[in-house]
């Protein structure tokens, strides 16, 4: 084998990049940049979108949650229905206590309504712990009245609790579901074995669609909330 040497004094010579070999690995450096601001990107989206899912479920729970309560406490005040529903709110007359700690009733009403932001929400209204039959006849309109301009903010007793479109509510009797009806047709006594609420949740980047959640009387037997 043959070995060149380079003879003493002579000079180095060093091969340095060309302009060419300088662009072609600029680009492709400005491409893998790329590529991974865009997987970075995609990343921090569906991060976002489960952190706006997995909010919106916990407030439907909680909505929900309260939605069952008042169910659960639904009672015949002084003979007074306990519930009524005309197709816009539905009213619930719900166990209490007054300031003394005797048995009182409130008044709580549910519907959907526009908020001050001209969006539409499923809206909360309570009254005052009730005492007497003329505080609640007085409570029972002042509910209806207000499902009739539904407005948070306007009425400290209500509250926004979640967006919706629609809403509607269906009455288990009897072993069989049928439509929600008003109370004074049916008794002031007469209280449903279940209650069906269907909220229709608007678009949005949490949850959408058809909520239906079935409230059974607890003291029905065999009662569950599915």
């Amino acid at each position: 084998m043959r070995r060149h040497r380079r003879a003493p004094g002579a000079a180095v010579r060093l091969r340095g990049f060309t302009l060419v070999e300088l662009l072609v690995a600029l680009a492709a450096m400005a491409l893998l940049a790329l590529i991974s601001w865009r997987g970075l990107d995609s990343m921090a989206r569906a991060q976002s979108q489960h952190s706006a899912r997995d909010e919106a479920v916990l407030v439907l729970q909680t909505a929900l949650a309260q939605w069952g309560a008042d169910l659960d406490g639904a009672t015949n005040f002084g003979n007074t229905p306990a519930l009524d529903w005309n197709g816009r709110v539905l009213r619930i007359t719900r166990q209490a206590v007054d300031a003394q700690g005797s048995p009182a009733a409130r008044v709580i009403a549910w519907t959907v309504g526009a908020t001050a932001d001209g969006s539409s929400s499923w809206l909360r209204w309570q009254s005052p712990p009730l005492a007497s039959r003329a505080d609640w006849t007085q409570a029972w309109g002042t509910a209806a009245a207000w499902a009739e301009s539904a407005l948070p903010g306007a009425d400290a007793a209500a509250t926004r609790v979640l967006p919706a479109a629609s809403w509607n509510v269906g009455y288990f009797r009897n072993g069989a579901w049928s439509v929600a009806v008003q109370a004074q047709a049916l008794g002031t006594a007469t209280l449903p074995d279940g209650v069906r609420l269907q909220l229709q949740l608007p678009p949005g980047p949490g949850l959408s669609g058809l909520i239906t959640r079935d409230w059974l009387r607890p003291t029905w037997a065999g009662a569950k909330t599915s």
